[in-house]
């Protein structure tokens, strides 16, 4: 699932194709991926976007006009987006248009297009890859309207020390867990939260109540400088272009991804815990002074088998 800093790029990249652009045409490939039906998704169609913001893992288009309208897009595990530029009018494109060729133009990203959206400058695709379909589209009306989609996850990079502290100690739950509650703090996800625990040198499953201040410091510490690292790398990558490639799975990652490879820091091999349709890498020795975390489907099968140490 794309996260803050895949968010982030995605949003100043369209910031320099769609913002002060008049939205021109919508074509829907598929009716489930529009979850709304008031105000109507066509209303859009004229109006120029004013602005864009995150909301959480969101991407959110505001557009001109007194009824002040939104359209939410909401990427989940497999959604992501492309670009494809209008064709320049030069003599070259006008005379392919005189020509009798039946050859269909390409639109990036196949069958798995969910949406298109035609500004001034291109086009706007939306996919997604897979048969979950989880991805979808909102379009709102007001400020009470978009509300409904604000997770309400603190900003990890205005928060004071005290006030992230607290927000830990509200539920003492695994830090693993409040770190991906979007309600808790506002764009992190199942990757970059095992990069961030990597980091600062923390057990995914240790609970909240037993961080001490150091820990809870060292965490905060680990966040912002994960979250802005791989922010930058990712804009690096991008350049003027559009984010293209945009994966949870990098080889520059640490962990995440990584079961049985080397750690970077120590050389022991990666490992994992499995849940549901998630894992959660970590560092045996890095995070859990050697310890292997329980995976609940292995351990319980394996029983009094199960290794308890990295060394086993």
């Amino acid at each position: 699932m794309p996260e803050l800093p895949d968010i982030t790029v995605y949003l100043e990249a369209l910031e320099r194709r769609v913002v002060a652009r008049e939205l021109r045409k919508v074509r829907l490939n598929t009716l489930f991926v529009l979850r709304t039906a008031r105000p109507p998704i066509d209303t859009l169609i004229g109006r120029r976007v004013t602005e864009l913001r995150r909301l959480g893992k969101r991407i959110v288009f505001g557009f001109d006009g007194p009824d002040e309208l939104w359209l939410v897009m909401h990427l989940m595990v497999a959604g992501r987006l492309q670009w494809q530029p209008a064709e320049a009018g030069t003599k070259e494109s006008a005379a392919k248009a005189k020509t009798k060729t039946k050859t269909p133009v390409k639109t990036p990203g196949g069958k798995h297009v969910l949406a298109t959206f035609e500004f001034e400058g291109g086009t706007l695709v939306f996919t997604e890859a897979g048969t979950t379909k989880r991805a979808s589209l909102h379009v709102v009306a007001g400020a009470a309207g978009l509300a409904q989609h604000e997770p309400g996850g603190a900003d990890v990079f205005a928060i004071s020390e005290a006030e992230f502290a607290a927000a830990l100690a509200e539920r003492n739950r695994t830090v693993k867990r409040v770190l991906t509650d979007p309600r808790v703090f506002s764009g992190i996800g199942n990757a970059y939260s095992d990069e961030i625990l990597h980091a600062a040198r923390l057990s995914p499953l240790k609970l909240t109540g037993a961080l001490t201040a150091d820990e809870t410091a060292r965490l905060l510490e680990a966040i912002r400088e994960t979250l802005t690292t791989w922010t930058e790398r990712l804009r690096a990558e991008a350049g003027e272009g559009f984010p293209t490639g945009v994966t949870a799975f990098r080889p520059e990652m640490a962990v995440h991804g990584k079961f049985g490879q080397p750690c970077p820091v120590c050389g022991k091999k990666v490992q994992r815990i499995r849940y549901a349709d998630n894992e959660t890498n970590y560092c045996p020795i890095c995070q859990t002074g050697g310890k292997l975390l329980a995976d609940r489907s292995l351990s319980r099968l394996l029983k009094g088998d199960w290794p308890k140490q990295a060394e086993e």
